[in-house]
Order: structure tokens, then sequence, then C-alpha cells
């Protein structure tokens, strides 16, 4: 490994430690391990010269302007002449060797570099003069703050937001009409926020696409140039030497990459080569002569409209999906488009059997862009595909859009099912959040029992998008394995408010694995269990006796083989004592393994440290970590990991 990526992963682990020791007081690695890695860190960015903006050497602080000052480029940033047309491509290069890369469709943003230092970024504006946002670039998750170049430096680039990013934000905005309408939009107001803070947690990158000015030569070489950006710490658009003889199946190859590309992209750059000759060719009024944009043909083609499908969502809000006879576009069969709220269903005009013109935007999603026969005659639902709950047609802000009214619609407790297939409860691979929202929108899930039923909708689930019979398979053998599960499970799937997965245990260990016993307990039974407190009894035994959740889990015993626990043959040297485990082990596999031994054994584990833990194990008995503080405040004894794996071998019960 290269110390550039090994830069790069330090960042990466370190602010995953960091993070989940602040945000969640988990402890994913010891503090010596941690201060290890970052003086490893610390030396490497002396040694490259090289400071990520994300790096936890570097305390950013926030702030908040009153408004972004204005400033001139020192040269005009020109739009660049474009065509649909390979074969013109082929033309234009004459003879040269070219470099193709991808148009990102984002902000572009011009950097200074002065004494290896970020001092200034600037965005394009209209060309002549831009906005000064470098207090916000200073938080993009990848930019340098610092670089080992000490002259002056200026490059161009993309600011963008992924898509991943993108749905994630879109998905915590309630009103259709606060939604961003793409990547680019959500990316414009990101970067340009006053208060920079936003900018940081909107996850905003650059992808630098120009070298503007450097006192290097490059060999006279624009894939040297980014060679050498790379080398500096920068992330470089995608990019491919091409000729004219290659460039056509090069740009067929970019067509191929475009539904994997997690960037947002409107087509493809060609630039010479040749930095000399590209700089002698000048430029006109509007564009340089160096460079030259590629897009791709939108291809339509017309089909027609069988049925529009109404999804409903964990908003309450129902979105109108258009279904219609497939046809080929772009590689891809496609017979679904989302039509986003009524208003857009009554401005097409859109009816059952109407014909309509459908593409895919930017090459990926599918979009009617006409409607030859506009006959109207959609009916509106009136009840909620899920519930059958009455609807209404609210306005956000000018844009009518159908909700749900009921707020016990099952669309609207989608927490429920995510928590049910989770690792430690029924763990089905496959079944994430999103999926089991569009299961439950189209109807194939309306309560857990049914999600081991979904055999019935085979045919359907195989032609939804980012589906197929090979998914299908995948899904249902994860199901089929989830089918046999255990009483734990089972238990903590329920999502019973307070029983987490450690009280789940309990309870099923205190009734030797017997389900009608463990359905059916008293308040007063559980109390005695150790643990196990009034309140939460009283809301288990509540949870137990609501005759909806009865039901529920009268369906799912039907559909569940749930084995019996076996009585645990091992000595039960640790029952009555409480663990925290903490820090790196080296016996087991992980943390979690050595906690199952423990319990396995009779014993209870703990994530944190108090006065009712009899033993903190951490390799590292001498740090100075925030439990083994605790723990020598509270006269806990601190053990290693060996001193444990000697207790299991003695098979003798420890002294406390």
């Amino acid at each position: 490994m290269d110390k550039k990526q090994e830069m790069l992963q330090l960042v990466e682990k370190l602010n995953e430690a960091a993070k989940a020791y602040y945000a969640t007081d988990k402890e994913v690695m010891t503090n010596l391990e941690y201060d290890t890695l970052y003086e490893r860190l610390e030396l490497l960015e002396k040694e490259l010269g090289t400071i990520l903006s994300n790096s936890p050497t570097q305390r950013v602080g926030y702030e908040v302007l009153s408004e972004l000052p204005k400033i001139a480029h020192t040269s005009p940033m020109l739009s660049l002449d474009k065509t649909k047309d390979p074969q013109a491509l082929r033309s234009w290069l004459n003879l040269h060797a070219g470099v193709l890369s991808w148009k990102l469709d984002g902000l572009t943003i011009v950097l200074t570099y002065r004494d290896g230092q970020l001092v200034q970024a600037v965005t394009r504006g209209n060309g002549e003069e831009g906005e000064v946002i470098t207090n916000n670039a200073r938080v993009f998750d990848n930019i340098p703050l610092k670089i080992a170049y000490q002259d002056e430096l200026v490059i161009r680039g993309e600011a963008i937001i992924t898509y991943r990013d993108f749905e994630k934000i879109n998905a915590q905005i309630e009103h259709e009409s606060e939604k961003y309408k793409n990547p680019r939009n959500l990316c414009s107001g990101s970067v340009r926020q006053l208060n920079n803070q936003i900018t940081q947690q909107r996850h905003v990158r650059f992808v630098a696409f120009s070298l503007v000015e450097a006192n290097q030569t490059f060999n006279n070489s624009r894939m040297e140039q980014f060679n050498w950006l790379e080398s500096l710490g920068f992330e470089v658009v995608a990019h491919q030497l091409v000729t004219p003889d290659t460039i056509v199946e090069t740009i067929e190859a970019f067509e191929g990459k475009i539904v994997d590309n997690p960037y947002p992209s409107d087509g493809l750059v060609l630039t010479f080569e040749d930095i000399a000759y590209g700089n002698s060719l000048g430029r006109t009024a509007k564009f340089p002569r160096d460079s030259i944009a590629f897009k791709w043909q939108d291809e339509t083609k017309e089909t027609r409209i069988k049925e529009i499908e109404w999804s409903a969502s964990r908003t309450g809000l129902i979105n109108p999906v258009a279904i219609f006879e497939p046809v080929a576009l772009e590689g891809t069969t496609v017979s679904r488009a989302s039509l986003h709220n009524v208003s857009i269903v009554e401005n097409l005009g859109i009816g059952i059997g109407d014909r309509v013109m459908v593409y895919k935007a930017n090459m990926i999603i599918p979009q009617i862009s006409e409607n030859l026969d506009r006959s109207g005659n959609l009916e509106i639902p009136k009840e909620c595909p899920v519930c059958h709950g009455a609807t209404e047609i609210k306005d956000d802000d000018g844009i009518r859009t159908l909700y749900c009214t009921n707020p016990d619609c099952l669309a609207k407790h989608l927490k429920q099912f995510v928590h049910f297939v989770s690792r430690d409860a029924l763990n089905i691979e496959g079944l994430s959040e999103m999926t089991l929202e569009k299961f439950i929108a189209l109807g194939y899930i309306k309560e857990l029992a049914d999600i081991f039923n979904l055999e019935k909708y085979r045919l359907r689930i195989e032609n939804l998008e980012g589906f197929g019979k090979k998914s299908y398979a995948n899904l249902i053998k994860a199901i089929e394995k989830a089918r046999h599960t255990t009483a734990v499970r089972f238990l903590y799937g329920l999502g019973i408010p307070n029983i987490g997965l450690a009280n789940a245990k309990l309870i099923v260990k205190h009734f030797n694995g017997d389900l009608d016993a463990i359905l059916h307990a008293e308040s007063q039974t559980l109390i005695s269990i150790d643990g196990i407190g009034e309140v939460m009894a009283q809301a288990y035994v509540s949870y137990m006796q609501d005759a909806r959740h009865q039901k529920i889990i009268t369906d799912l015993l039907a559909v569940l083989d749930i084995a019996k626990e076996q009585e645990s043959q091992v000595t039960q040297i640790f029952e009555g004592l409480t663990f925290c485990v903490t820090g790196s082990v080296e016996h087991f596999k992980n943390r979690k393994d050595l906690a199952s031994e423990i319990e396995k054994r009779g014993g209870k584990v703990t994530s944190s440290v108090t006065s009712k833990t009899h033993y903190l194990i951490n390799n590292d008995v001498t740090s100075n970590s925030s439990k083994n503080k605790k723990a020598k405040d509270l006269n806990i004894p601190i053990i290693s990991e060996s001193t444990f794996v000697a207790w299991l071998e003695s098979e003798e019960k420890p002294n406390v």
C-alpha cells in the first residue's frame, strides 16, 4: 500500500472511531490504538505535505457569514461547444490525441493554493465574476487544506453531491415541494450556504477536471497534469487517453458505466492531450477551442400507459407511478416511470390507454416527456393502497400531492419492519429499508408474516426496477433461512419497548426457551429476573396483552419454525456476574464472540461500566480510556483477555 492510500484509510478509520465514541459512547478501538494511528497520520501528512479537509488532525471551526463576497476571475470561464455525434468528436481531434472525461453535473469551483495552503475558493458565477466560498470549501469531504506544492496553484473542478447522499437527504424531507429536484440543485444550494456547518452536513465533494496555473511543464501532457494533481491529494475526474481510432469505442465504454457512476453527469468532455497545441488554438467569443463537450442523444420511444400504480411512503405521501408497455431504451427494457405528484399527472393529462413518449434522463431515470392523447381520464384514488384509509390532496406551495390520512397506516410504521429483519432479529439479508418500503407501498407486505409469503408476487418482484430473477432468488433463499429461527431472535424482533437483545436473552433463558411461557409471562415473574425492572415488565405484559400484537404473533408462529433453546451443557461459572468488554481482542474473533462466551456461562454483558459491573475486560489494562478510569473510580477489577481465558479453562467461578 502506498503512503497516500494509507493516509486516506487512516482518516476514514480515525473518523469512524471518533464518531462511535462521541456519538454513541462506544469504543471501537483503545485509546492507545487511536493515539498510535493518529500519530502515524500526522507523520504521513508531514511527510507527504498533504492534509485533507476531513482529517481528524484538523479542527474546523464553523462560521456563519452575512453574505458571500464576489470576485472577478483572472481569466473568463467559458462554456464549451458541444455535439451529440461521436463521429464529430473524431473529426474534431484531427489526428491528435485527446483526454476524454466525465462532464460532471454540479457546480464549477476554482481553487487557489499558495505556500501549500488553500487560500481561496470561488464559484463559476456568470463566468466573469463568481462568489467566494472559501469558508465552505474548507468543509468539503475531500478537499486538501494543505498540499506539498509551494508555488501558486489554480485548479478548476466540480463540486458535486453523490446520488446516494442526495437520496438520503431527500428522504428526510417530508413535503414534496421542499424536496430537491436533482443532485445539482442540492449541491448549488449547499456550496453557497452562509453557514458552513450546513455545507459540511451535505457531504459535498470536489472533483478536479482542469489545471489552470502551476509552475510546471508536465511534459506538455494533460494526462501528466491529472497524475500530478492526484499525487497532491486531489480527486480527479475519471478520464481516458483517446485517439481518433479509439474515441468512438471509448465513448461507448463510458456509456456502459453511467448506471454505476456515483456522481451525476450530463455527458463527456474531450480535451487535446497536447497542452501547447490546445492553447495555441485560442478561443471564440463563447467557447475555448481546446475542449468540446459531448451530450448523449436522448433516445425516445412511444408506448402506451397500462395502469397507474399509487405508492405510499413513510411520510404518508402517495406517489403515482406510470406502468406502460415495455420498451427498450439505452440498452435496457423499461416499463415504469415516476410521475411524482398529482400536479404532474394533471399537467400531462394522464389517462389509462394514452400514448406517451418516454426517455431516460441522463440515460438513467425513465421519464415521460409527452402525452400524445391527453385523455385525462385518470381517477385520483380516494383510498390509500396500503391501509385503505381515506386520502386527501394537499397543496404544497402550488404542487398538488396525495396523502394518506390514517395515522396507523403500515407505510408509516416502516421502522417496525426494518427492526424485525435486522441482523440480531430475523437477519434477512436483501430486505433493506428501501426494499421494505417499496414492498409495503405495493401491498406485497401488510403485516410481518407476509414477509414469508412473498413467493406469490414472484413475477412482479422480478420485474421491479433494481430486481431480477437472481435478486429475487437470493431474497427468497434468505427468507427461507430466516424462517428457521430461535426464541431470542423472535422475541427481540417483535420490537417490544425496552426489550433489547440482552433482555430478550435473559427472558428466554429464565423460561428455558418455553415459548408459551415466554409469551404469557406475568409481571411479577419478569421482575424476578435479574436485569428486568418493573417498568420494563409492565411494558412487556402490556404488549403481549394487546389484541393487535397477539394477532401479529399468532400469524408469525404459523409461518416460523422456532427451535427450542438447548439448555447449556457448560458450567455456569459466570452466573450472577456482569462484565463490560472494551478495546481490541486477541483470543476471540471479535468482542461479540467474547460476549457470547460470557452469556453461555450464565454471565451478563453491558456496554458501559456502572456500579453493578463486576469486571471490565480490556487488554490494555493500564490505558487511560474513559471506561478504565470509571472502573478504577468504582474499584472494579480490570482484567485482560488472558485472565478471562484462564477462567474458562479452569471452569471455576472467579472470586468477586
